[in-house]
């Protein structure tokens, strides 16, 4: 049995220090403008930086998890940052980022493994849920503090193009994680609150609730409501839709190779 994380089962992930690294290199080429192609330093910066904070995300879970009494989450790899060790690296990292390609949206993926059984008290089991959408909120407010802190000032055009970007993945990683939907932290919350025949009667669907989704943010209707949710909500940050709106634009580099970019966006 498990009794306890070892110094080796906390250590840093080589991995993740790599994609640490590649995100600051990427970031410090967009500011100082030292790539020719600002676009892809960009989409670097922003891809390896929603990586981090999947990692954040999905360690936060595993750590609060560690401190309620689930000590098997260590000898796991869970706590050494590293994608790789996730149950489920393709829905952790891979569609993510996938998401963010295509759409750019934030959505959350899945998962570490938590032995529930090991863990007493519903407060300990809502709390480790939760840790993972507030790690995405306390990211969103770090990406966002220049803008309500009004310190833009000497910030490059393309750096804060790409973090109204990254913080608009936060907000709605935060958001659609939050939603009280099986299969999503958001249920995971509430769920040690349900009587046992409820969550029996749920259980068989919960690995289809990033799916559900995912198809009802395909209606119309529901794409513009949440969307107009998210400005306003960015906007209260002091993060203005066109800034969000070319930061994504840059971060589509390649569309430069087949169309021209909007020129409001340009950095040069």
């Amino acid at each position: 049995m498990t009794t306890a994380a070892t110094r080796g089962d906390r250590r840093i992930s080589p991995v993740f220090l790599g994609i640490a690294a590649v995100t600051a290199v990427a970031g410090w080429a967009v500011w100082t403008g030292f790539a020719d192609a600002t676009g892809f330093a960009v989409f670097l910066f922003v891809t390896g930086a929603w990586i981090v904070s999947l990692c954040l995300h999905e360690y936060a879970h595993a750590r609060t998890a560690l401190h309620s009494g689930d000590l098997s989450v260590g000898a796991k790899g869970y706590l050494t940052l590293n994608p790789l060790k996730y149950t489920h690296a393709l829905l952790s990292v891979v569609l993510p980022v996938l998401f963010v390609i295509m759409g750019g949206i934030g959505l959350p993926g899945g998962a570490v493994y938590i032995e529930r059984g090991r863990i007493h008290g519903r407060w300990k089991h809502s709390l480790i849920s939760a840790a993972g959408p507030l790690t995405n909120v306390a990211f969103a407010l770090l990406c966002t503090a220049p803008f309500w802190l009004d310190a833009l000032d000497g910030v490059p055009r393309a750096f804060q193009y790409a973090l109204a970007f990254l913080a608009m993945l936060q907000v709605t990683a935060a958001i659609l994680n939050s939603l009280p939907i099986p299969g999503l932290d958001g249920y995971g919350v509430i769920e040690p609150w349900l009587s046992y025949r409820i969550r029996r009667q749920v259980e068989p669907i919960a690995p289809f609730g990033l799916i559900a989704v995912f198809a009802i943010l395909w209606i119309p209707e529901v794409n513009i409501a949440f969307f107009d949710a998210i400005h306003t909500l960015l906007r209260a940050l002091g993060v203005e839709e066109y800034q969000r709106y070319c930061g994504y634009d840059l971060y589509r580099f390649w569309r430069g190779l087949f169309d021209e970019q909007d020129p409001g966006c340009a950095v040069g």
